[in-house]
């Protein structure tokens, strides 16, 4: 790894696709302290563009050209498809690159735990890029918990719709387990560790998870119910079907409710070519603004700003030793489990029980 820390700590970015063009390559090179330096894309059209984005960096075509010149990184970022997830992430272990890993972190709990031993044997840095943890509308749920307004919280409801009634032809639909495909997977992975972060380690799991879409080979109508240890019930919906509006979030305890509408924004905004520091970055319109209360008598509450741009600039800190990196993995290998007995559970079923 690069020791020189007179200059911005050099990143390289596995992938080119969606991850890469609108979440990792954005957000790196808006953190000061770090730079864009190698992007691997094999698609002559993507390279085009990650040149025309960052002319500063080396856009090779191979993981193997990345490696190659791995002595002159300081981090390795993996967005690629997620049957390669573990397999690059063991490679920036073994040339002894911290590396970011995008979610979800492995097609399993077993490999995604290979990794953690990996970097943990090689003194490796690792995390897992569980960037809606900084959603706007998740920290504004995270508020309304601490202020401890709803009393004694007993369900926790998530949904995250879209309506894509046609299925792409992208390994997100692929029907090999090895690709980790379907919402479960995809959208699945972020409702599931918000949950987790919330309310903690899942005693049950329960799902049913269906393919509504013709010819769909992966479930692309999705609800999973858990039980908490602590006995909060989480029930959380993902779907490619969902063609008007539904509560993002709704909180129930015993002393009021809290409902919120709307998804965050800096997705989008980055697509518009908005960036971390930029007026208007991570806000929400206003409308989309929560209600806490019961009935009639309810209040807004302000949604807090997203800000994605913590990520890298924790994980930046990490790279200097001034802090840990923002994700543990060992929580994304949890959320895994989760996932998996989801799967186990939609199958047979039944209701799944997790030993802790």
């Amino acid at each position: 790894m690069s020791t020189d820390t007179s200059a911005d700590l050099r990143v390289g970015i596995l992938g080119y696709g969606i991850g890469g063009q609108r979440f990792h390559a954005p957000l790196v090179a808006a953190t000061p302290g770090l730079s864009v330096a190698v992007i691997v894309t094999s698609d002559p059209k993507r390279a085009a563009r990650a040149r025309a984005d960052y002319p500063q960096a080396q856009v090779v075509r191979t993981a193997d050209d990345l490696f190659a010149v791995a002595g002159s990184l300081d981090l390795v970022v993996v967005s690629t498809p997620n049957r390669t997830h573990v397999p690059l992430a063991l490679r920036a272990v073994e040339a002894g690159l911290p590396v970011v890993v995008d979610k979800p972190f492995a097609p399993t709990a077993a490999d995604a735990r290979q990794v953690v031993e990996a970097a943990a044997r090689a003194g490796v840095g690792l995390t897992v890029f569980q960037n809606r943890r900084l959603d706007s509308d998740f920290l504004t749920v995270r508020g309304v918990l601490a202020s401890g307004r709803l009393g004694n919280v007993y369900r926790f409801e998530s949904r995250y719709d879209r309506w894509v009634p046609t299925p792409k032809e992208n390994w997100r639909e692929f029907g090999d387990p090895a690709e980790a495909g379907g919402l479960l997977y995809d959208l699945g992975a972020h409702i599931v560790d918000q949950a987790l972060q919330l309310f903690g380690p899942v005693a049950e799991v329960y799902a049913e998870l269906d393919r509504r879409r013709a010819g769909v080979q992966v479930d692309d109508d999705t609800f999973v119910a858990l039980r908490h240890v602590n006995g909060v019930r989480t029930h959380l919906w993902a779907s490619a079907l969902a063609g008007t509006r539904n509560p993002r979030f709704r909180v129930l305890g015993d002393q009021g409710t809290f409902t919120k509408y709307g998804l965050d924004v800096q997705e989008p905004q980055v697509l518009a070519g908005t960036r971390p520091g930029d007026p208007g970055w991570g806000v929400e319109p206003a409308e989309n603004a929560g209600v806490l209360g019961v009935n009639d008598d309810v209040e807004t509450v302000p949604t807090e700003i997203g800000r994605y741009e913590l990520f890298y600039a924790e994980v930046r800190d990490a790279l200097l030793g001034r802090g840990e990196f923002p994700v543990d993995p060992a929580s994304a290998v949890e959320g895994l489990r989760v996932i998996e007995a989801a799967y186990t559970s939609a199958t047979e079923r039944r209701v799944v029980v997790l030993d802790h």
